[in-house]
């Protein structure tokens, strides 16, 4: 191979890798973008449902008619590490990228059990890397805004479905993939498992059942 075919080879190889990190880069803000536009329309929709109303009531299963797109289910909010993130019904792959998905076989957060939700760790779960033990953390739902305590973290392998296991009373567990670094599809899974609080008489804010601080 003579020096200038070498030579067109590697140009043509090199625009070639212009146009395919070009297409990439288009293809991650597009999704980008659709994914801040579903979370804004969705907390519109989340706003005009006032707790204890007719439509309210009716969101309990997420939809509101047969012809209405389902209702999402909340939001999820920790002040401390600035997660903010509409939950939707469902763990699919779909509703993942847009949101953060409610496991439809768990309690949801208004009923008594272990409520758990799913997010990538790409995106929403993000941050929870930086959550700690005793850290506030929010569901704000068409039912009212249900307050929970983070009482622990630990990893686990993704067969280990105790963590889903219901609980005596109100509680939240949310599930990212682990290790938050890795690249391609993670091993493991980190968990965060949080206890719904009370409000008493005084105003102040105790954990229904007994607290289990620790991080493993």
């Amino acid at each position: 191979m003579n020096e200038a075919r070498r030579g067109r080879i590697v140009r043509w190889i090199e625009r070639g890798l212009v146009v395919l990190g070009a297409s990439c880069l288009i293809w991650v803000g597009a999704l980008a973008m659709q994914t801040v536009t579903y979370q804004a329309e969705q907390n519109a929709r989340l706003a005009r449902f006032s707790p204890s109303t007719p439509a309210a009531d009716r969101a309990l299963d997420g939809v509101v008619s047969r012809n209405d797109a389902p209702l999402p289910i909340g939001r999820l909010e920790i002040p401390r590490i600035g997660l903010s993130a509409v939950v939707m019904e469902g763990d699919d792959e779909h509703t993942l990228n847009l949101a953060v998905g409610h496991l439809s076989d768990t309690p949801l957060p208004w009923q008594d059990g272990n409520t758990a939700l799913a997010g990538h760790r790409d995106t929403f779960f993000r941050p929870i890397r930086r959550l700690q033990t005793g850290d506030e953390i929010r569901l704000v739902t068409p039912r009212g805004t249900f307050r929970y305590r983070a009482t622990r973290q630990l990893v686990v392998e993704p067969d280990e479905l105790w963590v889903l296991d219901p609980s005596p009373t109100a509680a939240l567990t949310l599930i990212t993939c682990y290790p938050f670094d890795f690249v391609g599809p993670a091993p493991r899974r980190f968990v965060v498992h949080a206890e719904r609080m009370v409000e008493t008489s005084e105003g102040r804010a105790l954990s229904e059942g007994p607290r289990e601080d620790g991080v493993r």
